[in-house]
């Protein structure tokens, strides 16, 4: 599977709040796919800038994120596209 490493990161969110590591481990469980730590935190960087995301307070040295109401919107918007692009490949393979 191959997904933007943003969208891998709010979808990993989506979940409950995670630092770098803990997202790494969960999006390899639920996509097979395991980040790279310049990757992750290239995307962390992106999202945190749009808003996406934003750090929480913690009593460990880790830096956990949350997904913020902006965020949570643009996943549904992603997962709204990639449906789309399912159902209309789904149409064109039958037709193939």
């Amino acid at each position: 599977m191959t997904a933007d490493p943003s969208l891998l990161v709010l979808a990993s969110l989506s979940a409950g709040d995670k630092h770098g590591y803990a997202m790494m481990d969960d999006i390899e469980e639920f996509t097979g796919v395991r980040l790279g730590p310049g990757t992750l935190y290239g995307a962390i960087t992106r999202l945190e800038e749009r808003g996406w995301i934003r750090p929480v307070a913690s009593l460990d040295r880790r830096k956990p994120y949350a997904i913020t109401a902006a965020g949570v919107a643009q996943l549904k918007e992603e997962i709204g596209a990639l449906e789309r692009l399912v159902k209309s490949t789904s149409r064109r393979l039958k037709q193939a």
